[in-house]
């Protein structure tokens, strides 16, 4: 599982069509972020259901170690301009 307590981590699973909107939509921020399929990381699973109520619900993502599950695009951005406004200025 991978740990970024100052970047962005986006969980996902193949085929699920929440994850594909929200990683097109994050195509046109330039944001950089990391990408953990949670059905080939056992630990990222269970951290997916550590702070979703026991489910794997996708697209889990942190940033800066703050947890959100299914966010949308905008929400996202908000917390990254709170959190970790230090990946905007990398990104234009």
């Amino acid at each position: 599982m991978v740990k970024d307590q100052e970047g962005v981590v986006l969980y996902w699973r193949p085929m699920c069509t929440f994850c594909m909107k929200l990683r097109l939509s994050l195509l046109f921020t330039r944001l950089r972020y990391t990408k953990v399929n949670i059905w080939r990381d056992p630990e990222a699973a269970a951290f997916v259901r550590s702070v979703a109520d026991g489910n794997e619900t996708v697209p889990t993502v942190t940033v800066a170690g703050r947890a959100m599950v299914n966010p949308s695009r905008k929400q996202l951005m908000d917390a990254v301009r709170t959190y970790a406004p230090h990946l905007l200025s990398k990104t234009g």
